[in-house]
């Protein structure tokens, strides 16, 4: 319990007594409750409780009162609660000027009041009290997590650090040296007592307590954190949040540094990449830069990625969603295990994804999906979309995955595609016969659903999207029906239905690829 005697009395039924003495230690500090009469209650007692009493044992001898008075103080209990109406109608005077005099606080407890109410609001205040202390540790975990996966610049590391924990830090070097202070003291008052113990401890900084923790790299002691949390109470979730910040501190005071050479490097190849990609240089140039920088470009199978964003986004968006996106790729747990390199190029970021690499082998938008999910938005919310090349086997073919994500970026437009992540697969029939007429186009599509089309619109409608939603989703029934919101028996029977207006068999590759060809010529045929 960490509440003052003072915000003790407004909470009710306490609120219904009265401190009558001693109101000047009305802030000490209550952790428990305890309820006694007995004659050595005071050897009971330790710092921080507030004892409630009947005041049986000294009714008839008000001087035990002020001894016990005297007794508790010297244990720094918080206060001292007395039930008046029946032994007494009020305290004594003598004692009231005892409390006084000790500025021990008094409380007068109405006897109509049970103490196991008030000790039972209590605890329902105490536990309101632990689990908000809970949720805003969890909540700094979950923030200081997201931190750690997402490496700043050094100069504003630690003030990013001291948003997430509210709390004022300051670190140390090695040597002793201050490195950042966030806090009210000076250097030589952070430092007093140095050179400290190589173990996490509560320790004092004049009249402020601090929690003290060693930053260690390979078990060696490279410094210390230490912060001044509001509540000097001792809470060991708090705790456990403190030695999560310093682990982190201590990675990235050499990490962060790492990384960002990484990222320079890897700028400096995209103006390589840049050239190559509009044909002024040599894919063998771009790899030997690589190789000399120690960066593995393809070396094996890779995709090419390249996320775009929309001509009308203003310049700091564009800037902000590209660096959101490239920190996702690169530190999220799913994703930051998979070999990739990026590139900042004129369209946007081009990345390259080595797919025999460890968790490259499943469908790689939907884990960039998954994982991008607070980055991207889908239906248009966002305008950013990443298009995916096919596998490539060779690194000669790197500007061939780079063609096909612009084609795909440009091909999704045309076919009306929201989502935000899209594959060339997705519209590789497109890009093969979009150069067919458009009238050779019409043609096809009315002899294939023909039968189709002829009947009532809302009909057709109907039954032409379960087709066209069944076919996008590889002729799984069940996935059809959770999209168009119905059952799977429905879907079936609409697709039997369909099947034989159109004298199609969706087991045969043949009449499956007519359709995929209708619908995809449809999609096209739309006005742009």
């Amino acid at each position: 319990m960490n509440i003052t005697v003072e915000q003790m009395l407004s909470i009710y039924p306490l609120s219904e007594g009265k401190l009558v003495a001693g109101q000047s230690g009305a802030s000490r500090l209550v952790k428990s409750v305890k309820v006694m009469d007995t004659p050595d209650i005071a050897d009971c007692i330790r710092e921080g409780e507030m004892v409630f009493t009947t005041a049986y044992l000294m009714k008839d001898v008000p001087y035990d009162a002020i001894s016990l008075l005297r007794r508790l103080n010297q244990c720094r209990s918080a206060g001292l609660g007395i039930k008046t109406g029946r032994l007494w109608d009020k305290v004594p005077e003598p004692i009231l000027e005892e409390a006084n005099r000790l500025d021990f606080p008094l409380i007068e407890l109405p006897y109509e009041c049970f103490f196991s109410d008030q000790m039972n609001e209590l605890l329902h205040i105490e536990m309101q009290y632990h689990t908000q202390i809970l949720h805003s540790v969890l909540d700094k975990q979950k923030r200081l997590m997201q931190f750690a996966l997402r490496p700043d610049r050094i100069d504003h590391f630690f003030q990013k650090l001291l948003g997430i924990l509210g709390y004022p830090i300051a670190v140390a070097g090695s040597r002793g040296q201050v490195i950042f202070n966030a806090t009210s003291f000076g250097a030589s008052q952070l430092l007093h007592g140095w050179t400290w113990e190589k173990e996490a401890q509560w320790a004092f900084v004049e009249e402020s307590r601090c929690f003290r923790v060693p930053l260690k790299e390979h078990d060696e002691c490279i410094g210390y954190m230490v912060i001044f949390p509001e509540n000097s109470h001792r809470v060991e979730v708090e705790e456990e949040l403190f030695l999560q910040t310093a682990e982190i501190i201590s990675y990235h005071m050499g990490a962060i540094l790492n990384e960002y050479r990484n990222h320079a490097a890897q700028n400096d190849l995209g103006l390589l990449l840049s050239r190559y990609l509009r044909g002024s240089g040599t894919i063998e140039a771009l790899t030997e830069e690589a190789a000399r920088r120690g960066i593995p470009l393809l070396q094996g199978a890779y995709r090419g990625l390249l996320s775009i964003i929309s001509p009308d986004t203003g310049h700091r968006e564009k800037d902000t969603l590209l660096r959101n996106i490239r920190e996702e790729m690169q530190y999220h747990p799913e994703l930051k295990e998979m070999a990739v390199i990026h590139f900042s190029i004129q369209e946007g970021l081009f990345s390259v994804f080595l797919v025999d690499a460890p968790g490259a082998d499943g469908k790689l938008n939907d884990l960039l999906r998954t994982c991008l999910r607070g980055v991207l938005q889908e239906d248009g919310g966002t305008p950013l979309r990443i298009c995916i090349s096919n596998k490539k086997n060779r690194p000669d073919q790197l500007r061939d995955a780079y063609n096909e994500c612009l084609e795909t970026s440009r091909l999704a437009d045309r076919l009306d595609i929201r989502e935000a992540v899209v594959q060339f697969g997705a519209v590789e029939l497109a890009y093969l016969f979009q150069y067919v007429p458009r009238e050779h186009m019409q043609t096809y599509v009315n002899e294939v659903l023909e039968m189709l089309l002829k009947k009532d619109p809302e009909y057709s409608q109907e039954m032409l999207r379960t087709l066209e939603t069944f076919m996008e989703n590889d002729g799984q029934v069940n996935e059809t029906a959770k999209q168009l919101l119905i059952h799977r028996n429905t879907v079936a029977y609409r697709l039997e239905k369909v099947g034989e207006l159109l004298e199609v068999d969706y087991k045969k590759v043949n009449d499956l690829l007519r359709l995929k060809l209708a619908f995809t010529f449809r999609q096209m045929l739309k006005p742009m």
